[in-house]
């Protein structure tokens, strides 16, 4: 038929960035499948990517915006809401300052153009430094550690999947996750091809996850310990004469004798018991990483969400750093984004460096890390009387009331604001406390743009996706959502329109750019700059100059054949910007100039995992675990996603089960210091004894909520038993593993 055609899109439910082709009818998508032309993904997509159907279609998702009136929430005009925005902003803003407003950011914000290119700009418009986010649940222990490293918090180091021969990796279940801080559609598959050209994969997991079971090795350690495991594989490589930067890094490289000395005291035997891994495994695994032709360290979240989650993502980069592995193919690699980076920016090979600490919370005087307080900490900051108390809060895409600790207690906290903003598509656990919930267009109604991942690819890449659908008239793309905002908090008021602030915006950006020796336009004249980017608008107009600008860019016609937005149009499986190449030492941002191995905040928490190695809890520790179907909450609203055998369960090996006389099946509570919660109990093999686990993400049983599907396949919430005390010092990171628990039967 005549309206039909198909549509390409990159996948905005991961990280993998997965190519789909959706077929159209219309304003109805027939099928999604993965685009076997991709550049990246070559038709691999995982059960998620085919529901953005369902998920455009969901009844549930809100396509107006909601006010809370007499406990109730309700559709209203665009207008009326801006309106309630202003006035509940503008009057907490006026009795208690701009530091009584916080805000919380969700994971999803990684996935999103707008977000990522807006969120600066509302932010700074709030004028808060009450800035809490989902980095501080998960993953912000290896932005610091590779802070501290390298200079700047995005300069990551990712495991060269397609040309390393061994891979040690931890705390990674990747057949579920598809990958974090690590962009590589087809993560089993790129597994699985290290094995088929002789290479070795070993997995250090308390759980037999399905990444484990594929792996040619399950190392079963004991939750929490990794930071051991990692010192002693170190300690024996230095012990034994193995340890070696490589003749490439010699010279960039500074620190090592000095980590060499303090870790020279973690021997295998000592940290056997600690982590119940061998001595003689642990010198194997020091010999198999020192033998390998290449070799790759890679840890995810279960090494950064537990109390020593910055120092294990240091010690993973030692490992990489000692063995002669980082910067090199089949190592650890760092990669060249397409929009550029701040390690692209500036003058190479020297900077700033990186510091966390520069505020604090009010409370408990906890630092910041990249601009960032411990989202375990909003609860006690709402709660807390005295000047500087929240009184206020904007959320955007995210559900703390399930994904942070002890979330019980920031259920209630949230009750006793004086004003709350959402901007969501779901009235979820958290957006029911909200006076005004603004709900951004569906994920087909806006492009996209990976701007984060693409700084995280195990290859270098650009795709960019086109809007599937147009908006409805009175639907507001999701950056104008946030240009309101912002000018709504300047005091411009509800009638402020948002091309005002993008102007201004991109103006600046603009002269950033010409000012810059370094960049490719500099001295360009400005109109003219600003002409040549007239034919967008927005965060499209914003990621066109990002794009001619970048390390592969036109340059505004300096460099003929390179990216811009429109070149990109015209390629909608994407491009592919080759492998990962040697960024060493250009991508340094450090004072020295240097890779800074012994950073004084690391060496100093050394002494803390020191003393840890004698400090042994025989309580069962819970760890958490995700489902290759769920990867957040709002994806629970899916039935396709959630239908099927019952997956919010506790894990308990058979020897713990018996022990406790539990049955599969069998109802058990599960109890920590700061709550407890029911569960059906799944006894298996898979878990090694005294741990237990719970999945991320359950808990659909509030009252108020709007997740029909979700509410009838509720679960039970696993951050009710996580406790908002346990920080990692070094990052303010959750500790969401590793968490002392009693089980009984019911």
């Amino acid at each position: 038929m005549s309206n039909a055609r198909v549509a390409y899109r990159t996948c905005p439910l991961c990280e993998a960035t997965c190519g789909l082709e959706i077929e159209v009818q219309g304003v109805e998508i027939k099928r999604i499948r993965g685009d076997r032309e991709d550049a990246f993904s070559k038709g691999f997509i995982c059960p998620k990517g085919s529901t953005l159907k369902q998920l455009h279609e969901d009844p549930d998702r809100l396509r107006k915006p909601l006010l809370k009136r007499d406990g109730e929430h309700v559709e209203v005009s665009w207008s009326e809401a801006w309106a309630e925005v202003h006035r509940g902003l503008t009057s907490v803003i006026e009795r208690h300052g701009r530091e009584s407003v916080a805000t919380y950011l969700g994971n999803p914000n990684a996935h999103n153009l707008s977000g990522l290119l807006y969120n600066r700009v509302w932010l700074r418009s709030l004028g808060t430094r009450q800035i809490f986010s989902a980095s501080t649940v998960d993953q912000i222990p290896k932005q610091v550690a590779s802070g501290f490293l390298f200079g700047t918090p995005v300069t990551v180091a990712v495991p060269d999947l397609d040309r390393t021969s061994f891979l040690l990796m931890l705390g990674a279940n990747p057949y579920e996750s598809n990958g974090s801080l690590c962009t590589a559609p087809d993560f089993p598959g790129r597994m699985e091809a290290i094995r088929a050209r002789g290479g070795k994969v070993v997995v250090v997991d308390p759980r037999m996850t399905k990444t484990a079971r594929a792996a040619d090795e399950w190392v079963a350690i004991r939750p929490g310990t990794d930071g051991l495991l990692l010192a002693a594989i170190a300690s024996e490589l230095f012990r034994t004469g193995r340890a070696d930067v490589g003749d490439a890094l010699r010279s960039h490289v500074v620190g090592v004798e000095e980590v060499r000395s303090a870790l020279a005291d973690f021997t295998p035997e000592s940290v056997e018991r600690a982590t119940g891994v061998s001595a003689s495994t642990i010198r194997r695994l020091a010999k198999e990483l020192a033998d390998a032709q290449s070799a790759s360290v890679y840890g995810r979240i279960g090494t950064t969400t537990v109390s020593f989650g910055t120092v294990n993502s240091w010690l993973v980069d030692v490992l990489n750093v000692i063995t002669g592995n980082l910067d090199r193919p089949g190592g650890a690699m760092f990669p060249l984004p397409a929009a550029g980076s701040p390690n692209t920016k500036g003058t190479s090979g020297k900077g700033k460096g990186f510091v966390t600490g520069r505020g604090r919370t009010r409370v408990r005087g906890f630092p910041e890390a990249l601009g960032e307080l411990p989202s375990a900490l909003l609860a006690e900051e709402i709660l807390t009387p005295g000047s500087g108390q929240v009184r206020a809060l904007v959320t955007f895409a995210g559900n703390p009331v399930l994904s942070t600790p002890n979330s019980n207690q920031l259920d209630r906290a949230l009750d006793d604001l004086d004003f709350m903003v959402s901007i969501d598509i779901y009235l979820n656990e958290t957006t029911r406390h909200a006076n005004v919930i603004l709900p951004p267009p569906s994920h087909l109604e806006r492009s996209h743009f990976d701007l984060s991942f693409t700084m995280f690819s195990v290859r270098n890449m650009a795709n960019y996706s086109e809007p599937v659908f147009e908006r409805e008239p009175d639907q507001p793309d999701e950056w104008e959502i946030l240009a309101k905002l912002a000018l709504i908090a300047q005091g411009l008021g509800p009638d402020a329109e948002p091309k005002m602030i993008d102007d201004v915006v991109i103006a600046q950006m603009v002269d950033s750019a010409i000012a810059d020796p370094t960049n490719i336009v500099f001295g360009r004249n400005r109109d003219e700059m600003l002409s040549a980017l007239s034919a967008n608008v927005g965060v499209d107009r914003m990621l066109d100059l990002l794009l001619r600008t970048g390390p592969y860019g036109d340059g505004f016609g300096v460099r003929p054949g390179g990216l811009s937005l429109n070149e990109l149009r015209k390629q909608p499986h994407g491009v592919d910007l080759g492998p990962l190449e040697p960024r060493i030492p250009e991508i340094l941002r450090t004072q020295s100039g240097k890779v800074e191995l012994a950073h004084e905040a690391l060496i100093a928490d050394v002494e803390r995992l020191r003393v840890s190695r004698d400090v042994i809890d025989e309580s069962m520790l819970l760890i958490g675990r995700r489902h290759l179907r769920s990867n957040n909450s709002w994806m629970h609203n899916v039935n396709v996603l959630v239908k099927g055998k019952p997956r919010c369960t506790l894990q308990i090996n058979p020897l713990d089960a018996a022990r406790l006389g539990i049955e599969d099946g069998a109802s058990v509570r599960i109890e920590s210091r700061v709550g407890a919660v029911v569960a059906p109990a799944e006894v298996t093999d898979d878990i090694r004894p005294s741990v237990v686990s719970l999945p991320h993400g359950w808990g659909h049983d509030k009252e108020g909520t709007r997740m029909g599907v979700a509410g009838e396949h509720a679960g039970v919430n696993s951050n009710v038993l996580t406790d908002h005390d346990a920080l990692d010092p070094l990052s303010g990171n959750a500790v969401l593993n590793a968490i002392p628990v009693t089980v009984h039967r019911l």
